[in-house]
């Protein structure tokens, strides 16, 4: 499996909702980062559809390497 682009070297802090369903852009190409925009078409990532139970700002991963997608867990901060 390849890897996937590093959209940013910084998380993107977004207000979320619950009872949404959302999608988070693991391949990275999304134009709409953090979220999917369809641009993964022909390669093998797929978005992560997830939802929150919490209306409050959430850290979202940009540089697709987290341990804990879509959220971000500090990953970035390893990344030369």
């Amino acid at each position: 499996m390849s890897e996937p682009v590093i959209a940013a070297k910084a998380p993107k802090a977004v207000s979320l909702k619950p009872g949404i369903r959302y999608y988070w852009c693991a391949c990275g190409r999304s134009k709409d980062q953090p979220f999917c925009n369809g641009s993964h078409a022909g390669t093998e990532f797929s978005p992560l559809e997830f939802s929150v139970e919490e209306e409050k700002k959430y850290a979202l991963c940009q540089c697709k390497r987290t341990k804990t997608p879509p959220f971000c867990n500090g990953s970035h901060k390893d990344l030369t």
